[in-house]
């Protein structure tokens, strides 16, 4: 029998069990032993440059933390660092499974949970702002996070990053019913930072959850972004928005699991490079499952080159298992400055360098109104003016 025949087989096989093996079908576990070290040739590692992760997508040692926690939450809202047996019941409180090695190694290796808990009914109006201060590059270390939103409660959590750290974490996030929460994942490291992280959502019956995120620093920085849900109903909002610069390499991977029917997810990502070398990475996953009826989903990607030497991959991904569904779609694109865009602002005066400042700024300007944080958006617009006056000697295209 050829390879091709043994292929073929495989797939009637599975065809007549009623699902086609993908790897938006991953088989997770607990057991580390379960789980091999990643060599780049799998789909989920091809695009990642593992020599530069310092070991921690595999066999770093997970030494003890240097990087330092603060917060800022109302009175109501637990935010601590729990141990022992109430660390170990949050593991898995997402419905989280591992399918990755230094996922079942953060479940497994780390002691504590950086817990966040907002009970039922509680409406926090500030955001409640964590702090991860890192202080050592060089100190390969691990974190578990978990937020925890109760029923009919309404929040915003950020997790602020900055420092330097070489973090492997795991961020686990439970909706209750009817809740209406927000979270805030920013990354805005140093540049000798590396950050491998995981979030991991589950979303309660006719619940809103809005992801948001945001990565500017760091030297490589690959974040994870999952929902599922555990009712129908659910709603799931996921934004993100990057800049890379010389060397850089950021990567954003979602994948939306619809496994609930009258459920909806809406991903918005956009992102901007410059600069030689640097390198960015999104890939959009969608499973939209037979029991999952009637759901809606639709995901965008947008990048804007603004010098040679870049490196931009973008892929949608969208597996449909039924055919009883409301709506579903994807769009990505990469391109340079619109020319029309720039002849308009140059015919009415505006000098070359600042027409193209304010078509970057127009570019991110609808993502950036849709964070909700104030002080987050402030900040962001002054990030891109910041990052744009790396360029201004330089030439944009």
């Amino acid at each position: 029998m050829t390879v091709t025949d043994t292929a073929r087989d495989s797939v009637a096989a599975a065809l007549e069990q009623g699902k086609v093996e993908s790897h938006l079908h991953p088989t997770g576990s607990y057991d580390v032993a379960d789980h091999a070290a990643p060599t780049g040739r799998e789909e989920i590692w091809r695009f990642t440059p593992l020599k530069r992760l310092k070991g921690l997508a595999s066999d770093a040692v997970f030494n003890a933390p240097t990087t330092e926690v603060t917060h800022v939450a109302p009175e109501g809202v637990r935010v601590e660092t729990v141990t022992g047996d109430e660390a170990q019941a949050l593991r898995g409180v997402s419905g989280y499974k591992p399918a990755t090695l230094f996922g079942a190694r953060v479940l497994s290796e780390v002691p504590d949970t950086l817990l966040v808990d907002v009970p039922a009914e509680t409406e926090v109006v500030e955001p409640i702002i964590v702090n991860l201060t890192g202080t050592d590059a060089e100190n390969t270390e691990a974190g578990h996070v978990v937020l925890r939103f109760g029923n009919f409660s309404k929040a915003v959590v950020v997790l602020r990053h900055t420092g330097s750290a070489a973090l492997a974490q795991v961020v686990e996030i439970r909706v209750g019913d009817s809740a209406q929460v927000s979270v805030v994942s920013l990354q805005d490291w140093a540049d000798d930072a590396t950050h491998l992280t995981h979030t991991e959502a589950l979303v309660g019956r006719d619940a809103a959850y809005k992801h948001t995120a945001i990565s500017f620093g760091g030297d490589l920085v690959r974040m994870d972004a999952n929902v599922r849900y555990s009712a129908p109903g659910g709603s799931a909002e996921m934004l993100g928005l990057y800049f890379a610069d010389e060397g850089q390499h950021l990567e954003h991977r979602l994948f939306a699991d619809h496994n609930q029917p009258r459920t909806s997810s809406n991903v918005m990502y956009k992102g901007a490079l410059q600069g030689e070398g640097a390198h960015t990475v999104w890939i959009g996953n969608v499973l939209i499952r037979k029991e999952a009826e009637g759901i809606e989903t639709y995901e965008e990607n947008r990048n804007l080159i603004l010098t040679d030497g870049t490196l931009c991959d973008s892929v949608p991904n969208l597996e449909i298992e039924t055919g009883e569904i409301a709506g579903a779609g994807h769009a990505s694109a990469t391109a340079r400055f619109d020319d029309e865009q720039l002849f308009y602002l140059r015919s009415r005066g505006i000098d070359e360098k600042e027409a193209q400042r304010l078509v970057v700024h127009g570019f991110f300007n609808d993502l950036i109104r849709k964070i909700g944080v104030p002080a987050i958006e402030e900040q962001l617009v002054t990030t891109v003016e910041t990052e744009l006056a790396k360029n201004l000697t330089g030439k944009l295209l």
